[in-house]
């Protein structure tokens, strides 16, 4: 192999390989300052940064230029770069809402980061896999960064408690899609994608074996992305682990578990839809009803979350249930809306939570803006794009979904899905009226600890950000369009 064919190889998978490279600098510097030698601590979230801006960049320059390699095991495509992009926002946004909150709870910060950064590779080698055993390395690599950091309060019961729940589920999840990809091998005789889809165009597919190994791959997806009924983990997982690890996980895991979702059903299955479409349909009905329904009954505002994740994993899946140009593109819109949405959502739980508390909020939201009308108008931004009120993101980002199933052909699927986002916008807008109109009582009342600089910047960030794609959506949908082309010509 000569130099040029090494570069070649390497060309899809360089933003994977820049941030395992900056994961390895913040060791590095880690260790220098546990012995003494520099003192860089303090420095170890901005060079994280560094190397995500870097690599942000890597991925908006290779968007456009589509090459497949490691024999057909990683292909890069705007698909894959637009999921990067997704990924590396949550990031970046995940570790600005760290820099003060995680200091609180575990002193190996170097760790710390260096796991976020490694977890962020592997969601992003997912979006650019196209072969089961390259799929399953890359959600091997983020999973078990998520059990670590899930766990990451060592004292305190819950934050155990839901690492060893995500930890055990977790496991069970894998050993499902290993034997998915087996069934799928036997039937195909490939794990490559394009080979599956030559051998079903062929007829040389075992069509029976291939229904059990699809279906067990589904059950290991929908774990990673809570999808109904494979979500039971969410809410304790997400109200046991630290606030920004519970941020990071609701955005990453989505994009990463969507993205295998997407290359299996575009690439290894595109002749498949009439069975499989259906199928997706009915899991996103049900993850849409069960999610909104059980946020309705939630006070902890981290289960809310947890259980609305839920719901909007049954949005984004309607996107992709379509397999259609616009399906595709309405679910990335959704995605990207939905990591800065929900990280502002998070970052100001993070500034009324009372130190050393995982989850102190409840209904303590009541007469916020009374007290902190600026905190209380970022909260309500949020809220309206969760709950898909124009002008924000969130809007946008269901109606693309939405218009993509009624013309591809699932009115029906559209239909529920508007009528799951009237119940969420219920539990939704309920926290902005008790913000402005509910009386503030002893109990209720917050002093929010002063907004660290970064803290401030990821709540700025965030709202910009969910405002600028509301009004401005061609921004993002510009970028990812020929994407869309690709699939298209590819099919």
């Amino acid at each position: 192999m000569n130099s040029a064919d090494l570069q070649l190889n390497l060309h899809p998978v360089l933003p994977e390989l820049l941030m395992v490279a900056t994961a390895a600098v913040v060791m590095l510097l880690d260790i220098l300052n546990r012995k003494g030698k520099t003192p860089t601590s303090a420095l170890l979230p901005w060079v994280a940064l560094v190397g995500i801006v870097v690599t942000a960049a890597a991925s908006i320059w290779l968007i456009g230029q589509p090459v497949s390699s490691f024999q057909g095991m990683a292909i890069n495509d705007a698909r894959a770069q637009a999921l990067n992009l997704v990924v590396l926002a949550g990031t970046a946004l995940t570790i600005l809402l760290s820099v003060r909150y995680i200091p609180t709870v575990n002193r190996q910060t170097g760790e710390y980061y260096a796991l976020i950064l490694l977890v962020s590779t592997g969601m992003m080698a997912m979006g650019s896999a196209t072969d089961l055993m390259a799929l399953f390395l890359a959600l091997e690599t983020f999973s078990l960064g998520l059990y670590i950091l899930a766990g990451l309060n060592r004292t305190d019961r819950r934050s155990n408690e839901a690492a060893m729940k995500y930890f055990l589920l977790g496991a069970f999840a894998s050993a499902f899609f290993v034997y998915g990809a087996a069934y799928v091998y036997g039937a195909t005789g490939s794990t490559r994608f394009d080979l599956i889809a030559d051998a079903l165009f062929d007829g040389r597919a075992d069509r029976s074996l291939l229904i059990i190994g699809v279906t067990l791959l589904i059950a290991g997806f929908g774990f990673k992305v809570s999808l109904v009924p494979f979500h039971m983990w969410t809410p304790d997982v997400y109200q046991g682990s630290p606030t920004p690890v519970t941020a990071f996980m609701s955005v990453g895991t989505k994009a990463a578990a969507f993205a295998a979702f997407y290359r299996l059903f575009a690439f290894a299955l595109p002749s498949e839809q009439a069975t499989w479409g259906p199928v997706l349909g009915v899991l996103a009905v049900l993850t849409m009803t069960l999610g909104n329904l059980a946020a309705l009954r939630q006070s902890s505002l981290k289960r809310l979350l947890a259980y609305s994740s839920i719901a909007h994993a049954g949005y984004i899946l309607v996107g992709l249930t379509t397999a259609t140009s616009a399906g595709i593109d309405g679910a990335l819109f959704y995605l990207i809306s939905y990591a800065f949405m929900n990280m502002g959502a998070f970052a100001v739980i993070i500034l009324l939570e009372r130190q050393g508390e995982m989850d102190a909020l409840g209904n303590r939201l009541n007469g916020l803006s009374r007290r902190h009308p600026q905190v209380a108008m970022l909260m309500s931004i949020f809220m309206f794009s969760l709950a898909g009120v124009p002008p924000f993101a969130g809007f946008f980002g269901k109606f693309f979904v939405f218009a993509a199933a009624v013309s591809g052909g699932y009115s029906w699927l559209a239909a529920i899905a508007m009528l799951n986002s009237a119940i969420g916008a219920y539990y939704y807008l309920r926290i902005v009226v008790n913000m402005y109109f509910a009386e503030p009582t002893a109990e209720t009342r917050i002093e929010p600890q002063q907004a660290s600089i970064p803290l401030a910047f990821a709540l700025g960030i965030s709202a910009v950000f969910t405002v600028v794609l509301g009004v401005l959506p061609s921004l993002w949908t510009n970028l990812v369009q020929s994407g869309a082309l690709n699939l298209v010509a590819m099919r």
